[in-house]
């Protein structure tokens, strides 16, 4: 029964650090980029992605370059940042409509 009592606060002990530190980041403010500022460079390192996809299969086709995994990685990194960016679309769109169908 001990060991369960020695459990315990040990976790009570974490979960008041945890809540202590929690607080004090709560007045501190933010410093990095804004979320505007993140969204544009997703947007761009996914549209830099495709470009680099492109290129690469161009320069397979005309014999510039001879690794076939290399080029096939590359338009799998560029779909799936494609994907990524649609389905945040999408739930960008769904939450906008979301909150525009709430009652006020």
């Amino acid at each position: 029964m001990t060991q369960i009592g020695g459990l315990k606060y040990q976790v009570d002990q974490s979960h008041l650090q945890s809540l202590k530190k929690a607080q004090e980041g709560l007045g501190q403010p933010t410093q990095g980029p804004s979320f505007s500022e993140r969204l544009a460079n997703g947007l761009n390192d996914v549209a830099n992605a495709q470009g680099d996809a492109s290129k690469m299969a161009r320069d397979f086709e005309l014999g510039r370059e001879q690794d076939l995994a290399k080029v096939m990685v590359s338009q799998q990194v560029s779909s799936l940042g494609f994907q990524l960016t649609l389905n945040l679309r999408n739930k960008a769109l769904s939450a906008y409509k979301d909150i525009m169908n709430m009652p006020v």
